[in-house]
């Protein structure tokens, strides 16, 4: 495989290529998705089995194109040296790779370099804010808004940081589609409110929260809006202001990019007055015996061996994004989202949980949601689900999802889950429909096998 000679420099933003066109289907700023799937050696690998792999556990990770994995092959074999440690050749390089991947990471959501903040992951940034942000600014009586629609990773930082310092989670509850209304805004976010903890998209719903209208919200009491954009940068364009975040987090593997890699924004003011949660080398501007002052942010944050390869290859999965443009995706992913809410509905038993149409928007224009879809059919196990379209070689998960608060408040144990992505296609959902349609006699088959 012949290396790339061009990973040495990255985009702004203002730069970026602009969305490609389809040779498929002709309309301009359309997807073509055939030439997409090509860039991932995986999901073409999956074409070649006897029986094809549809791949929709997207919420779980992406794949990885070719360009992601070519960028980090290129920083191993040409610019590996620790970033920021040296002053010969490689370390010159490798520093430079890592703090342009930085500048991408900056513009890509419309934030300033020093405000970016590489991290293993959005777990990672989340705890972050909570222990270097929210230990030290909480007290008794406080409140943090949080929904009852959150990640794991951005709940149990914050029942951690309660207990510690005396304040409460108060529960922003989601209406039937899966989002935050105007009421249980203006109900839960009140003068006691610092914080409010938020996931841009849910990862169990798919549902768009208000996050805007949230954060005007918190802002109005002189709190601060920590936004989870893990399961939205793969399907939504993530602008720290139109947001209005002080705080953004989100993981590379979501959106192309290699595992163990993330970025955390967050507001200079706010950073500047923030301890760093991890100590070590490469984060301070000197140690003595008793003491230390610490180097101002982003460095203060990085403490230890960054992961640079990791920074190159989220970089080239920014770009990849910016060249496909989000308006593409968006139409190609809500098409698959309408075909597949559609052909759930047509199965008897089946419920879907959350909204169940995929053309409905905000008054911003953001989608109503995104195309992670959970479901239950009606007697069956949801991991018996899962187990027969496994068989079928088609991949959902199956389970609470990191999420138990907000399945417990489905009135569910387990959901099945099928989450989709620009590389997906009308027969992958086809041919998940065609297996959620046999799951049903194939477990009852295997129960009553199992009996004799």
């Amino acid at each position: 495989m012949g290396l790339p000679t061009n990973h040495n420099t990255f985009p702004e933003r203002s730069s970026a290529p602009r969305p490609a066109a389809s040779s498929a289907s002709g309309g301009a700023g359309s997807l073509d998705v055939a030439a997409v799937r090509a860039q991932f050696p995986l999901v073409a690998a999956g074409q070649q089995l006897k029986r094809p792999l549809a791949y929709l556990d997207n919420a779980a990770t992406t794949h990885k194109p070719e360009c992601v994995l070519s960028s980090q092959e290129y920083f191993y074999r040409c610019a590996n040296a620790n970033a920021s440690r040296g002053v010969y050749s490689l370390a010159k390089t490798s520093t430079k790779l890592y703090e342009k991947a930085r500048r991408m990471a900056a513009a890509f959501i419309g934030a300033a370099d020093d405000e970016i903040i590489f991290t293993s992951g959005a777990t990672a940034g989340l705890n972050l804010v909570a222990f270097s942000y929210g230990a030290n600014r909480l007290a008794p009586g406080d409140e943090v808004a949080i929904t009852m629609a959150e990640h794991h990773s951005n709940l149990l930082p914050w029942q951690a940081v309660a207990k510690l310092t005396g304040a409460k989670l108060v529960y922003l509850l989601p209406d039937e589609e899966g989002r935050i209304s105007d009421e249980e805004i203006a109900e839960k976010v009140g003068p006691r409110t610092r914080i409010a903890a938020v996931a841009h998209v849910s990862n169990v719903l798919g549902s768009v929260q208000p996050v805007r209208r949230i954060a005007d919200a918190v802002h109005a009491v002189g709190g601060v809006l920590v936004a989870d954009c893990a399961q939205s940068v793969a399907h939504l364009p993530v602008d720290v202001s139109a947001l209005g975040a002080d705080f953004l987090a989100f993981s590379a593997h979501k959106m192309f990019g290699p595992l163990g890699t993330g970025v955390l924004y967050g507001r200079r003011e706010l950073l500047e007055g923030m301890e760093p949660l991890l100590r070590g080398g490469g984060m301070i501007e000197s140690v003595f015996e008793q003491d230390a002052a610490f180097a101002l942010a982003p460095a203060r944050f990085e403490a230890g061996t960054p992961n640079i390869a990791g920074a190159v290859g989220l970089a080239e999965a920014m770009r990849f994004m910016l060249e496909l443009g989000y308006d593409a995706v968006r139409d190609h992913e809500r098409h698959l989202l309408e075909r597949l809410l559609s052909g759930l509905a047509a199965v008897p038993g089946v419920r879907v949980h959350g909204a169940t149409r995929a053309d409905g928007t905000f008054e911003d224009d953001e989608p109503l949601r995104c195309g992670v879809v959970s479901f239950n059919v009606s007697g069956v196990d949801a991991n018996d689900v899962a187990a027969a379209l496994a068989r079928d070689n088609v991949a959902v998960r199956a389970g609470a999802h990191c999420a138990e608060p907000l399945v417990r408040f489905l009135g569910e144990r387990a959901t099945c889950r099928a989450s989709l992505a620009l590389y997906n296609t009308d027969e992958d959902v086809d041919r998940f429909l065609e297996s959620v349609e046999g799951a049903k006699a194939a477990v009852a088959i295997m129960i009553m096998a199992s009996m004799h």
